[in-house]
C-alpha cells in the first residue's frame, strides 16, 4: 500500500509542478516557439491528459530508481531520463523554446529530486 501512496503523491507532486512551469510561469515561451511554426501550442484537456499519463509514469520509474542508491544518484538519473531526453528529443523537432531552459533546469532538478524524496519518504 505504501508504494501505491507514494507514487500517487508523486504524481500530484510532479503534475503541479509541470502545470504550474509550462502553463502558467512559461507559457509565453511555448506560445511564440509554436505561434513561430505556424501552429497553436497545444493546451486543451486531452493534452493535460497525457502530461497526466506522463507524471504516473515518470513516478512509477522514480519509485524503482529510488529503491536502489542514494538521493544524488537517483534524483540525477531520474532527472536524466525524465527531462534530459525529452529536451533532446523535442530540441530535435525544433519545438523546445531554448529560453526556457535557464528557468526549466533548475525548476526540473527540484522536480525530479522531490519525487525520489517522496520515494523514499512514504515508500520505505
Amino acid at each position: 500500500m505504501r508504494p501505491l501512496i507514494a507514487i500517487l503523491a508523486t504524481t500530484v507532486w510532479v503534475s503541479v509542478n509541470e502545470f504550474v512551469r509550462n502553463q502558467l510561469v512559461l507559457a509565453d515561451h511555448w506560445v511564440e516557439q509554436y505561434a513561430g511554426m505556424g501552429l497553436t501550442f497545444p493546451a486543451e484537456p486531452q493534452n493535460g491528459a497525457v502530461w497526466g499519463l506522463w507524471a504516473l509514469c515518470f513516478a512509477v520509474i522514480a519509485y524503482f530508481i529510488s529503491k536502489d542508491g542514494g538521493l544524488l544518484r537517483a534524483g540525477l538519473l531520474l532527472w536524466s531520463i525524465g527531462f534530459v531526453l525529452m529536451w533532446i528529443v523535442i530540441g530535435n523537432m525544433a519545438v523546445l523554446p531554448f529560453s526556457i531552459l535557464p528557468v526549466a533546469i533548475p525548476w526540473s532538478l527540484i522536480e525530479a529530486f522531490g519525487a525520489v524524496w517522496i520515494m523514499k519518504r512514504i515508500a520505505s
